[in-house]
Order: structure tokens, then C-alpha cells, then sequence
């Protein structure tokens, strides 16, 4: 029996993109030649992820899951939207998921580490599926507070939020996950807002009356930014479902301390 070497392994991966294992079986079928190693994953489609990888990928799922005082968010692409409803696919997003919440501790931002980690686990489901699959972004949160989440279109876009003090509850905290997926706030308050972005603001406020009389100039300026900040900010938007009130009123006991919103594809900062 041939000797199948990593540098054999690194060799087959390199040339047809195939998983480590895949490349494993199709080289000890080969007895170690590469040529023939990839004549036995091409009749497997293991090595067609390669071929798939450079097309464009723009629908997919953003998955949240919640388990005690952990919280996880993946988004994982693919080509189309009946692939994003593939049970294969389905499966693959609910395990990655999974795997980001057990085998990681603490706070962890996996974006980056994503492709190369799953390229196996991506191989293999480009061979069932048959399309450009690529895991793009990962989250994971520890935390004291209620945790809530939401998928909105099948997880065309998701929310995760967390949430305390008395009147934090589960209910709570997936009602604020439904108002962040439908109004995309930008900052939780007024307070969260970088003093640049707010000077920058109120120059453009200040632009826009700049015909007033002077004495009055301050208080419209104000008044634009107060308005402004029911725009961008989660406790003071309109809220989902009353829009005669907002979150700040309806639950004054309750700080958000972080949230995330989601949507598949989106350019990512």
C-alpha cells in the first residue's frame, strides 16, 4: 500500500480544492498518484468546490443560536435561493452554528478563520449541492443578561440582542430582535454615537438653516438631531408595534448592552 504523505495531501488539495479526507480516500484508492487521485474526486464531485468558488455567491442564511448565557451568530452563502433551502444546506448552517458554539469559549469573532476551517466540511456539501457554498461570518457572545433572536425571510436577515435589568425577558428580547431586523437601527442610543459622527451631524443641521435668524439657530439645530437620533438609534425608533412610543418608554428598566442585524450578502465594514 502506498504511502500517503500530508505533502501528498497539500499536493491534491491544492490542485482540485477537494476536502482533506476526500483527498485521503482518493489518493489510497490511487495508491499515491496524483493524477489519478483526481480522476477518482472528479467521478465523486468532490472536486468540484474549486470549479464552483468563483462564482458569485449572494444568497444564503444568517443563523443565530442561543444556549444558556452563550449566543451565536453564522451567515454561510451559496448561489441561490432554492440552494439556501436545501435540507443539506439547512443542516450544514445548523451545524456550524453548533460548532462555533461548542467548540469555542468566550467571546469570539471567527470571520476570518471561517474558510479555511470548513473547507472540508464546504467540499463535501459543494458535491451534494452543487453550488458555491462559502461560510462568511461568525460571532459568538458570553454574557449576564437575556439573550433574543430573530430570523426574518428564513434568515435573509437575523437579529441577536442582549438585554438587562428587571424587566428583561425572553419576549422582550425577540420583540427588540423584530424591531432591529425591520428598522436596522445604527446605534442602541444617543450616548453610543462617536462625537465625530454627531459633530458631523450637526454641521449639516447647521448647514441646512443657515438662513434662519441666529438666535433661533441652536434650538432648530437641536431639534433636527433629536430627530435624527429617532432615525438611527434603537431606543428611541418608532417602536415595531406601537409607533407612538419607543423602547425607552416602554421598557425604561431594561438596557440593551449589544445587538447585531444581519443581512445576507451585505458589504461588510
Amino acid at each position: 500500500m502506498a504511502n500517503i504523505t500530508s505533502d501528498l495531501v497539500k499536493q491534491l488539495r491544492e490542485k482540485t480544492g477537494a476536502g482533506m479526507m476526500d483527498c485521503k480516500k482518493a489518493l489510497a484508492a490511487a495508491e499515491g498518484d496524483i493524477e489519478k487521485a483526481v480522476d477518482q474526486l472528479r467521478k465523486t464531485g468532490a472536486a468540484k468546490a474549486a470549479k464552483k468558488a468563483h462564482r458569485s455567491a449572494k444568497e444564503g442564511v444568517a443563523k443565530p443560536v442561543i444556549q444558556e448565557q452563550s449566543a451565536v451568530m453564522v451567515e454561510v452563502l451559496c448561489e441561490t435561493d432554492f440552494a439556501a433551502k436545501n435540507e443539506n444546506f439547512e443542516e450544514y448552517v445548523s451545524n456550524l452554528a453548533n460548532r462555533v458554539l461548542t467548540n469555542y469559549e468566550g467571546e469570539q469573532d471567527l470571520t476570518g478563520e471561517l474558510p479555511e476551517q470548513e473547507k472540508d466540511n464546504v467540499a463535501e456539501l459543494v458535491s451534494q449541492i452543487g453550488e458555491n457554498i462559502q461560510p462568511r461570518r461568525a460571532i459568538r457572545w458570553e454574557g449576564s443578561g437575556v439573550f433574543g433572536s430573530y430570523m426574518h425571510m428564513g434568515g435573509k436577515i437575523s437579529a441577536l440582542v442582549e438585554i438587562e435589568g428587571e424587566e428583561a425577558t425572553e419576549e422582550l428580547a425577540k420583540n427588540i430582535c423584530m424591531h432591529i431586523a425591520a428598522f436596522s437601527p445604527s446605534y442602541i442610543s444617543p450616548d453610543d454615537i462617536p462625537e465625530s459622527k454627531l459633530e458631523s451631524e450637526r454641521e449639516v443641521a447647521k448647514a441646512q438653516v443657515s438662513d434662519k435668524p441666529a438666535h433661533i439657530i441652536d434650538n432648530i439645530v437641536e431639534g433636527k438631531l433629536n430627530k435624527w437620533f429617532t432615525e438611527v438609534c434603537l431606543t428611541k425608533q418608532p417602536w415595531l408595534r406601537d409607533d407612538k412610543t419607543c423602547l425607552e418608554e416602554i421598557a425604561p428598566g431594561v438596557k440593551v448592552k449589544r445587538f447585531l442585524r444581519w443581512a445576507v450578502g451585505e458589504e461588510i465594514e
